[in-house]
């Protein structure tokens, strides 16, 4: 017999687009500060890693253990992760002594809106 406990699942939050498409209409300077925050964090090379790391991981998800091998330490690694959830880019949940790192796909949707309409008529 186990003594092990079934946690419930949490639903993720919805992540609400930050802005319109680029070729839409200007930014709002709110707009603009939810922008700029998602890119300054995707601008270092080793966080992109990280992100595409984690957005491509089977599953949708990926442990840290699994992600961890770009080239830096282990706390340089919990830095730039931490960096890339305050940015709004990850989620995370911790399962015993791993965390297990999420791209919630509202995130790379409303990343993707933001950018379709430049891409378009460039």
């Amino acid at each position: 017999m186990s003594n092990a406990k079934v946690l419930p699942l949490l639903e993720p939050e919805a992540v609400a687009p930050c802005c319109p498409p680029l070729t839409e209409r200007a930014m709002s300077a709110s707009e603009a500060e939810i922008a700029a925050k998602m890119f300054k964090a995707l601008g270092d090379p080793v966080r992109l890693r990280l992100f595409s790391a984690v957005a491509s991981h089977e599953g949708g998800e990926a442990c840290v253990c699994d992600i961890s091998d770009v080239g830096v330490s282990q706390p340089t690694v919990s830095h730039h992760l931490k960096k890339l959830k305050e940015a709004g880019l990850l989620s995370s949940e911790r399962r015993g002594t791993w965390v297990y790192y999420r791209v919630e796909p509202a995130v790379l949707a409303a990343m993707g809106a933001l950018l379709v309409g430049a891409v378009r008529e460039g």
